[in-house]
This record gives C-alpha cells, structure tokens and sequence, in this order.
C-alpha cells in the first residue's frame, strides 16, 4: 500500500489533508477529502501512475471538496459519500460553500454509502463507519489490514469536530466516537480531515472526562 498526506489550502485557516491511498500491484487508488488546490492532488497522482477508482468524502462540507470537480474531470472516480450528506453537495446552507467563498460545486454522488459498507482498492478493503455529529452524514474509513482510520472531521488529535454547524450535533458525535471509533484496536493510527495524526489509545482518556487535550 502507498499512503500519500498532501495539506491543501481550502480558503480558511486550517490546512486539509487530503488522502491518497493506492494499491501498489494493481496500481488502482482511492482520494479522499479534496479539498482544494487540484493541481498538487493531480500532480501526485500523475507521479504514482495511479488509476484513481474512488473519490471519498468524509462529509459534505467546503473545505473537503473544494478540488472535487476537477480532480473528477481531470482523473476520474467514482464520487462516495454517505447517503445522509450526499444532498450536501448541492445546498449551500449545509456544505457552507458560500462561507468559504467557494464556486457551487454542481457535482452529484456517482454512489451513497452506508454504514458497514466494503470497499475495495485492488487487495485493500475498507469499512464505512457511519458516524454523525460533525454532519449527519459524517462517516470513517476504517482499514484494518493496515490498522488504519481516515477520521474526518469526527476525531482529530486531541479533540472531536465542531457540532455547532448545520446537521451537527454534540450527542451524536460523541456516540459516534465513543461507539465506532474507541472500539476499534488501541493501536490503530487515525489520520484526520485537519492537523497531525493520533492513535486510539490516545485520544480514549479525553472521553472519559469530555475535555480536549492541550498538547
């Protein structure tokens, strides 16, 4: 597996991270969370020769699909998301495009994921983890195989997402977490929508007293 981090300015001031993952025999690879500057996005996939099969979004909000339309063009790929946000992609009181000063993105999901849905990229076989509070739609990818978790913006490093947007709520996220996430093995690696990457057995005491790390 080939695993590829590119930070990409989406108009506000935290960075996302945008996710490459590519199988390396069959070469096929999945994007996730494009959420601007297309041209590093394509750059790097045109350097691992990859066949992109997959655009993931973790959620419908701006600032993670802001590279969308041209990485689609550009690239192909089959557009998933989550069939609770997939109308976020096309009203702008919920993705907030408008805020971010973002172009409509006028793109449909190609396909709606649910909960405990498969999907594969050449042998890699990840999990859809449903998991609302951040957005109702909010989901995870979960790669056992390689102890992996593409988060979203459902746990970051020390913290969970903010709830106090459009379909979010503070109760589920904190189901979400604590129901999906925190069951998973201790060690697995949680690389989120923002910031640096964590580890399970990190983040599990910040839930016991509801209070973000500081660190």
């Amino acid at each position: 597996m080939i695993l590829k981090k590119i930070q990409v300015d989406n108009g506000m001031v935290d960075m996302t991270n945008c996710y490459l993952i590519q199988d390396e025999s069959t070469k096929e690879a999945m994007v996730i969370d494009p959420g601007g500057e297309a041209e590093k996005i394509i750059e790097m996939l045109n350097i691992l020769q990859a066949q992109v099969k997959y655009i993931y979004l973790t959620h419908c909000h701006g600032d993670h699909i802001g590279a969308l339309k041209a990485v689609k063009e550009t690239k192909g790929g089959k557009i998933l998301i989550h069939r609770y946000d997939a109308e976020g992609l096309y009203d702008k009181a919920i993705s907030l495009t408008d805020y971010i000063g973002m172009e409509d993105i006028c793109l449909e999901a190609d396909s709606r994921v649910d909960d405990g849905d498969k999907i594969h990229i050449g042998s890699l076989e990840f999990t859809v983890l449903h998991t609302p509070g951040h957005t109702k739609g909010s989901s995870c990818l979960y790669l056992p195989q390689e102890n992996l978790l593409f988060s979203g913006d459902t746990l970051f490093h020390g913290t969970w997402g903010r709830t106090d947007l459009p379909t979010g709520s503070m109760v589920d996220i904190m189901h979400s977490i604590e129901n999906k996430l925190l069951v998973l093995p201790d060690e697995t690696i949680v690389y989120p929508g923002h910031g640096k990457s964590t580890m399970i057995k990190e983040e599990e005491p910040i839930y016991y007293n509801l209070k973000p790390r500081i660190d």
